[in-house]
């Protein structure tokens, strides 16, 4: 028998579709301008533009295991998603978010994959052996910001010292060196989707928080998160968002520890990444639109503890922010050109997101009434922080691994898909060529 597919449905497929291709050609056009503006002299420092990746082609000893996960997820998923009991699906989908990031990673390697993404000369292992007195490292680390013989290497510096004085800590603890610290690192931030879906959960969306959950698993960005920093601050920001949301949902005992909590990693968040300031734009989004002055009075004070913890400890942040512009404006950023960025850094997001995600978008701009109140401003806080990161000029280029505390945000919109396999296949095919045919640097 064949299945008849009503026409409403086929129409707005094509446009979905046809939304793809747009992006598609974006991608195309970015990596066409790159090249060229590469061609006449202007270095971009980027391998395989609009990414910062070279093209490799190869397969590693976890291609098979990132294979069946995507199988998996693909056939099974979306059922799992809505029969599993809530606790359960969270458990499973977070095991299968590491399955799935590490098999990613472990495609370039044990090696090359893990252990050295966090140990080549530009990362923060590189100068965890430097620091002999924490209290004195936080209250000089501004002087060794600007260019000069001790200064940090390139991460260190363009940072504020929490996600340094995160991997100080695990040093300190034995989990130092590439491999026990990239692993950690892998667990973090593999935990970001779980956190989108509690928050949408908090606020009583339950029923988009499982249509979610499998797009979240195979997030394309993964192939960044896997191992970077930048998975591990996507998913602070998102579990501080989530807490904020738990604490202003109306149905958690004691909100006001879920609120101050919430507030306190969000205030760490600002000492992990400078740019993670925009990243509050998502838990306002959540206050405005529950209106619980109780939970921004506490979540404000959790913010303000952590700040008030860094400024007694002698880090000034926006001494930190104003230095780290110079080094910026020093950096490889003042020979990639704004105006080019400007657009290019969308076609690398959309890489990074995938075209589940750009047919949820084009689906949320036709019919914003389409996903509930509580769930569009989700997507909307994270879109906002991406044009507002875009348009300052601080983010040219290497903004899928940038972004991603934006952009795990965007994939609730793809709860209004109708046909979840297809797009779950789209998501992981794209993450399995992205992952195989380049290497990405970071």
């Amino acid at each position: 028998m064949s299945t008849i597919i009503p026409t409403g449905l086929r129409r707005e497929t094509r446009f979905d579709l046809l939304a793809v291709a747009g992006v598609a050609a974006l991608v195309v056009a970015a990596a066409v301008v790159g090249e060229h503006l590469k061609a006449g002299g202007t270095d971009i420092v980027l391998g395989f533009p609009p990414l910062l990746a070279t093209w490799e082609p190869h397969v590693g000893p976890g291609t098979p295991a990132a294979v069946a996960v995507a199988v998996l997820v693909v056939t099974r998923g979306p059922a799992v998603a809505q029969r599993l009991a809530w606790r359960p699906l969270l458990l499973t989908g977070y095991g299968v978010s590491v399955l799935w990031t590490a098999s990613l990673a472990l495609v370039d390697g044990w090696s090359r994959g893990v252990v050295g993404r966090l140990t080549s000369i530009h990362e923060y292992l590189t100068d965890v052996p430097r620091v002999t007195d924490i209290p004195q490292m936080l209250q000089t680390f501004s002087e060794f910001i600007l260019p000069g013989p001790d200064t940090w290497v390139t991460h260190v510096g363009a940072h504020p010292p929490g996600i340094f004085l995160f991997y100080v800590w695990l040093d300190r603890v034995g989990l130092g060196g590439g491999g026990p610290s990239g692993i950690v690192t892998l667990l973090l931030g593999a935990s970001a989707g779980v956190a989108v879906v509690v928050a949408l959960r908090a606020l009583g969306e339950e029923r988009t928080a499982r249509a979610v959950l499998p797009f979240a698993v195979l997030f394309p960005g993964a192939v960044w998160v896997g191992v970077s920093a930048d998975g591990l601050f996507a998913a602070a920001l998102a579990w501080g968002t989530a807490l904020v949301a738990v604490a202003a949902g109306g149905g958690a005992r004691a909100a006001w520890a879920w609120a101050f909590a919430g507030g306190a990693l969000l205030g760490w968040c600002l000492y992990l990444s400078y740019g993670l300031v925009l990243g509050g734009l998502l838990p306002l989004a959540v206050l405005a639109v529950t209106r619980d002055r109780t939970a921004l009075l506490w979540s404000a004070a959790g913010v303000l503890a952590i700040g008030a913890a860094f400024t007694a400890s002698g880090f000034w942040w926006f001494t930190g922010f104003e230095r780290v512009q110079v080094i910026y404006a020093l950096s490889v950023a003042q020979s990639r050109p704004y105006t080019y960025f400007l657009w290019a850094n969308l076609a690398a997001l959309a890489i990074a997101v995938g075209p589940a995600v750009v047919a949820g978008l084009r689906r949320l701009a036709a019919a914003p009434r389409s996903l509930p109140l509580l769930a569009a401003v989700l997507v909307a806080g994270g879109l906002a922080a991406i044009v507002l990161a875009d348009v300052s000029g601080l983010s040219k280029a290497e903004v899928e691994r940038i972004w991603l505390p934006f952009g795990i945000w965007l994939v609730v919109a793809c709860a209004l898909l109708p046909r979840a396999r297809m797009w779950l296949a789209a998501q992981a095919g794209l993450a399995l060529a992205v992952n195989h045919l380049l290497f990405t640097v970071w």
